[in-house]
């Protein structure tokens, strides 16, 4: 027995796909007593472990000059959605070299996307008229 025999994984359309190395904003519900309040975290994706109905991720901030990394259940009804913010350009699958980097050097390279305005436009052959 497995836990994909209990547990129905279905997609969510609240959570955005991501990668490690992109900047995510995550909102979470979070419990203090008797109060239910969102909890929005934004920091880096270091590590994304897909298992089924027991996917994580950990997201990873600096709070007040100190590493805080803060890991979510993916499948989670606590998890209200998930937000890229930035794609970042890496080549590693999990980003734990981060942790002994400080300032600039823990900066990610943004990827670079072509907008659907800037795509190539096709060329048309001199004398060719265009169909309507």
């Amino acid at each position: 027995m497995d836990l994909e025999s209990f547990v129905e994984v279905k997609e969510r359309p609240e959570i955005k796909p991501f990668r490690p190395g992109d900047t995510v904003r995550v909102s979470a519900k979070v419990v203090e007593g008797d109060r239910e309040r969102t909890q929005t975290v934004e920091g880096v994706v270091i590590r994304v472990r897909r298992a089924g109905a027991s996917s994580n991720f950990t997201v990873r901030r600096i709070s007040h000059g100190v590493g805080v990394e803060r890991t979510f259940l993916l499948h989670s009804p606590r998890l209200e959605k998930v937000l890229v913010v930035r794609s970042g350009r890496v080549r590693r699958a999990k980003l734990y070299y981060l942790r002994g980097l400080t300032g600039k050097a823990a900066r990610i390279k943004e990827k670079r996307r072509v907008a659907a305005e800037e795509a190539p436009v096709e060329a048309k052959e001199p004398g060719e008229e265009e169909e309507e």
